[in-house]
């Protein structure tokens, strides 16, 4: 059980700093984590975006060959987990792994149902719908991006061509990259974002401690010990040094051991002068 003054009122404030400080860099944290996140699904909408304008002179000529060794090429780089594109039916036309062509993707599988899980499926989704996140085959978080590959002018007035003005949508890009160096990134932000929350309660727990102790404890510690001196004539040489309401209860202290004092010697007259 906390009896002393010191402990009941400095144990409050450091609960309370320490709640806030805590409470504070976990939001904190979690802001900045979304932040890198959208950072993180930009980049990958980007980058396909890149992909498809890079295919797209292949696809106009209809090579095959050229746009898989684009595919192939991309599929090597570092980070990139996968790339494929499918055709408006889910064939797989083109795809890093060999062993993914001319197969069927499942439309019901996370990435495809955002468009499929209605009767006439959505032509356009925002760059986060389009974003998902799995764990692959191997374990590894990967974070997708499904972009749609839209039919333009050169495309249905191209004689190799057989898609028509009316049909918006050819196929979609699918490609995934590594969320390894994000988690990398977000440990190293939450060990700082600890380290910082430590050095900062240290700090302001420390400075309430340093200022309750000058302003309030050592004042009433004084009064204490000022209202402990034995009455013997040098209460008032003894006078503490405060200032406040801690000085006004000194100087009523003082002044009722003056008055008692003055009816001690007065009740001590009286009684020398009856004996």
């Amino acid at each position: 059980m906390l009896s002393s003054i010191n402990s009941r009122a400095i144990v409050p404030v450091a609960c309370a700093v320490t709640g806030f400080v805590i409470a504070c860099c976990v939001l904190l944290f979690t802001f900045v984590k979304d932040d890198l996140i959208r950072g993180e699904v930009q980049h990958a909408a980007d980058l396909a975006d890149t992909v498809i304008k890079s295919t797209r002179y292949a696809m106009l000529h209809d090579d095959r060959e050229t746009l898989s060794n684009i595919i192939s090429s991309i599929g090597e780089q570092n980070q990139v987990e996968h790339v494929r594109i499918f055709n408006k039916k889910g064939l797989i036309m083109f795809s890093r792994e060999q062993g993914e062509r001319d197969k069927f993707i499942d439309k019901s599988a996370a990435g495809c149902n955002e468009c499929h899980a209605q009767a006439n499926p959505k032509s356009s989704l925002g760059t986060m719908a389009q974003a998902r996140q799995f764990n692959n085959k191997e374990g590894k978080d990967v974070l997708a991006i499904m972009a749609p590959i839209y039919n333009e002018p050169e495309c249905s007035n191209s004689a190799c061509h057989f898609h028509t003005s009316e049909q918006s949508l050819l196929g979609t890009l699918d490609i995934g990259v590594s969320q390894d160096p994000l988690k990398e990134t977000l440990g190293q932000l939450q060990n700082r974002m600890i380290v910082f929350s430590g050095m900062i309660l240290i700090l302001t727990v420390g400075a309430v401690c340093a200022l309750l102790y000058r302003q309030v404890f050592l004042p009433i510690k004084q009064l204490a010990d000022f209202t402990e001196i034995p009455v013997n004539g040098r209460l008032g040489e003894d006078f503490p040094d405060v200032t406040g309401d801690i000085a006004r209860l000194a100087k009523s202290f003082q002044e009722m051991t003056n008055r008692v004092q003055e009816l001690e010697t007065q009740v001590s007259s009286k009684g020398d002068e009856a004996s």
